[in-house]
């Protein structure tokens, strides 16, 4: 599997750092983006055009994890990236596959659930 830059896409700081630390020690990552909305997510992927898997919440202020991952489908140039939706509402699970989430996590993350996620779906390019 090759190395990965990762983009981390949540609201809450608490969250992002656990999972910036959880990133930190998988072998698998080299590097990880944060962004803490979904405007400042599509800022980031438009300059950054080698970020090969995305993690993203759902529930945010202004652009959702949603529009996000509509948008990042439409578009040819991000609709291959892989896409694992978070969130502590499970009643989202069906509406970001259907967005074409590859995969849902719920909150709190385990990492053991994420290191097997990131896994399996970080070769898929």
């Amino acid at each position: 599997m090759k190395q990965l830059k990762i983009l981390l896409v949540d609201d809450d700081a608490i969250t992002r750092k656990l999972l910036i630390t959880m990133l930190k020690q998988n072998p698998n990552v080299y590097e990880t983006l944060e962004a803490q909305d979904g405007q400042e997510a599509l800022e980031i992927l438009n300059k950054n055009r080698d970020i090969d898997f995305v993690l993203l919440d759902i529930i945010m202020p202004g652009r959702d994890g949603i529009e996000v991952l509509e948008y990042m489908r439409k578009d040819p140039r991000f609709k291959n990236i892989p896409v694992i939706v978070l969130s502590t509402d499970e009643t989202q699970k069906t509406r970001a596959i259907d967005a074409g989430a590859n995969d849902f996590i719920n909150k709190p993350i385990a990492e053991k659930e994420l290191t097997y996620k990131i896994e399996k779906y970080g070769s898929l390019e």
